[in-house]
């Protein structure tokens, strides 16, 4: 690890934007710990046709989004840091590999997080997010953003405690008391990391490279849709391959490429474009977290459904099942739809319509096999990939036009 020569981590005007091959590294452990997700989830809802497993929305559902969350902060969070500092600098890699562990032991422990490691995943993401602001506390030295980190490690702590003594309580107590955790650093993100005596921060002056932190955003997005392919190829590669499961994971493929397609038409391939042009491109980076955070959110549960489908693709519905096959695509056309607004400042009219369209779906689609939910999912998709293609045929691309 170098140095750069600097007396604190900060980033030279003009530096080089693109991630670092840390930085590339550090995301493999989140093609890992994306499957980990997935496996907790279908062990909760894989049932032999007529089974019940007790899975609800309120409990395993939401017990898999909290770790996946946490997932998601970690991340987000060294995102934001090798975006505002100078990520070739030695304590900013040390920052990196320090995350890329917790991030692994987190992963590991991620099934078994709500009963028997429960303790692991609990320090090893503390660990982590104490350790990043702690790190570049004494980094900086002088530097005026040093106020901001004390603020940021005050708070990692408080809610540090929420997630030890969580580890300690029973599942929906620890459950409860981990979301409380989220929801507390969530709106200290929000709120400019506000602390008692030392003020609080403003997003729009915070200075951030937006050419990487955008490019970080499609990494992930890349790295989620990576996830839906790997686990569909393991769920199909078990066998046996016949024609029903082979019907699945041809529709897992093609569900998959549609997905890559609406999210880079345009919007995916200028992002960049839009956070530079923005007033406040922290703002706007920012912004695009949240949006990502959605298409993520229903990149997992489409992964998660297809799963199912390949495995049980003519057995009985199960409500659970069509949620996630339908609601996953939905939730990531709603994210898209953010997206769109946020680099373009409007939102073409076939996303919300083909969200609008599963939703209606869904009724009917309880009452037919997972395979036919699935091709239903994968056809509407197609629709809107169609929609983009016509509408950009024959134009000049269009540039960004960032409304926040």
């Amino acid at each position: 690890m170098t140095g750069g020569g600097q007396a604190a981590p900060l980033r030279r005007t003009g530096s080089a934007q693109g991630a670092t091959f840390l930085e590339l590294f550090f995301d493999l452990v989140y093609v890992f710990a994306l499957t980990r997700i997935s496996f907790r989830a279908f062990e909760d809802l894989s049932l032999e046709p007529g089974g019940t497993s007790g899975w609800s929305p309120v409990t395993g559902g939401v017990k898999t989004l909290l770790l996946l969350l946490a997932l998601w902060t970690i991340w987000q969070g060294v995102a934001w840091t090798t975006s505002r500092y100078d990520p070739h600098h030695g304590w900013l890699q040390l920052v990196v590999i320090v995350a890329l562990i917790g991030s692994m032991v987190m992963g590991v422990a991620i099934p078994r997080a709500f009963t028997s490691a429960g303790l692991t995943f609990a320090v090893a993401y503390v660990v982590t997010q104490v350790f990043r602001p702690g790190l570049l506390l004494v980094a900086l030295r002088s530097h005026e953003y040093r106020r901001l980190k004390l603020r940021m490690l005050l708070t990692y702590c408080a809610t540090g405690v929420l997630w030890l003594t969580g580890a300690f309580l029973p599942p929906t107590a620890r459950g409860v008391c981990w979301a409380l955790a989220l929801l507390a650093e969530y709106l200290a993100v929000r709120f400019g990391w506000p602390v008692p005596g030392l003020g609080r921060s403003t997003a729009s002056r915070w200075d951030v490279a937006g050419e990487h932190l955008a490019e970080r955003y499609q990494q992930f997005f890349l790295v989620a849709l990576g996830e839906t392919i790997l686990v569909s190829g393991l769920a199909y590669s078990t066998g046996p391959f016949d024609p029903a499961r082979t019907g699945a994971f041809a529709v897992a493929l093609v569900t998959s490429v549609l997905l890559w397609r609406i999210y880079v038409q345009r919007a995916g391939q200028i992002l960049a474009e839009a956070v530079m042009r923005s007033r406040h491109p922290s703002v706007t980076g920012r912004s695009a977290a949240d949006t990502h955070l959605v298409m993520v959110v229903g990149l997992v549960g489409t992964a998660i459904g297809y799963e199912l489908t390949i495995e049980h693709p003519l057995a009985a519905p199960e409500a659970a099942w069509v949620v996630l096959v339908v609601g996953g695509p939905v939730l990531f056309l709603l994210g898209r739809t953010r997206f769109e607004y946020e680099v373009f400042g409007r939102v073409s009219p076939s996303r919300w319509i083909a969200a609008a369209s599963l939703v209606v779906l869904f009724p009917l689609l309880l009452h037919v096999v997972p395979l036919v939910s699935a091709v239903a999912a994968m056809v509407v998709l197609g629709a809107v990939a169609a929609a983009d293609a016509r509408r950009a045929r024959g134009r000049p691309p269009e540039p960004a036009a960032p409304p926040l």
